[in-house]
């Protein structure tokens, strides 16, 4: 039986065209980690919050789609927060988990499975060489409480993607994120410091923390099922 996973989430997971390389979304790396039984449906997009993806009806747009034994991915938080932007915020209180819980509601009702990532951590050090523990605010918390709330398979990215930071420590992980000077690529000719963007090391690396928490999550043990050994991840069925 040929499975759907599909993404919602924003730039982080997101596809990424010509004129953004080599900025890539960690989405785009997760297909070759499974066997062909799962398709992986990216329908993440750069600048989306939960409210925003809900508002342009792309969650209705996956419900079209999404069958029984189908998963959907769902992962947000970086623009939730931006209070300057009323199209996009979406308040921690009660708006980001209402909006979560829709997600929720409607793949369960269409008979598939929801699976809450938190938020890929920001890399952002702290004065004292710490990683900062609000690096998305409040959001990865908030989600959280909504997966023990709602009884829902919880992938913790920004824990994860925060072991990474502090494991490589602060100068060797700019190179998971986009950092480039100016004249080295011409999508950015004068160069870029974005912190919260991957690289395709990055964004490979990211890729590789899910599946290592789908491994781990008992609830997940038939999508695990389905991934390929770990020297065979690049190969074809």
């Amino acid at each position: 039986m040929k499975r759907t996973l599909f993404i919602a989430g924003d730039s982080t997971a997101a596809l990424k065209g010509a004129s953004e390389k080599p900025m890539t979304g960690w989405g785009e790396y997760l297909q070759g980690h499974f066997n062909s039984s799962i398709k992986v449906k990216n329908c993440a997009i750069n600048g989306r919050s939960t409210k925003s993806f809900l508002n342009e009806g792309r969650l209705e747009a996956i419900e079209r789609e999404l069958q029984a034994g189908d998963y959907l991915f769902i992962q947000f938080g970086h623009n939730d927060g931006k209070q300057e932007d009323p199209a996009r915020y979406a308040d921690p209180v009660r708006e980001y988990p209402g909006n979560l819980s829709r997600f929720i509601e409607l793949t369960r009702s269409r008979g598939a499975t929801p699976v809450l990532l938190t938020s890929v951590s920001r890399r952002k050090f702290l004065p004292d060489g710490t990683l900062d523990p609000l690096a998305v605010a409040e959001y990865p918390e908030v989600m959280r409480q909504v997966a023990r709330t709602t009884g829902t398979i919880l992938l913790d990215i920004f824990a994860a993607s925060q072991h990474l930071y502090r494991r490589l420590g602060e100068e060797a992980s700019r190179r998971l994120l986009m950092h480039l000077p100016p004249g080295v690529h011409p999508n950015y000719p004068d160069g870029i410091q974005d912190d919260t963007h991957f690289s395709e090391e990055g964004a490979c690396q990211i890729a590789e923390l899910v599946v290592a928490e789908i491994r781990y999550a008992d609830a997940l043990s038939v999508l695990a099922a389905e991934l390929r050994q770990v020297d065979d991840k690049g190969g074809n069925d």
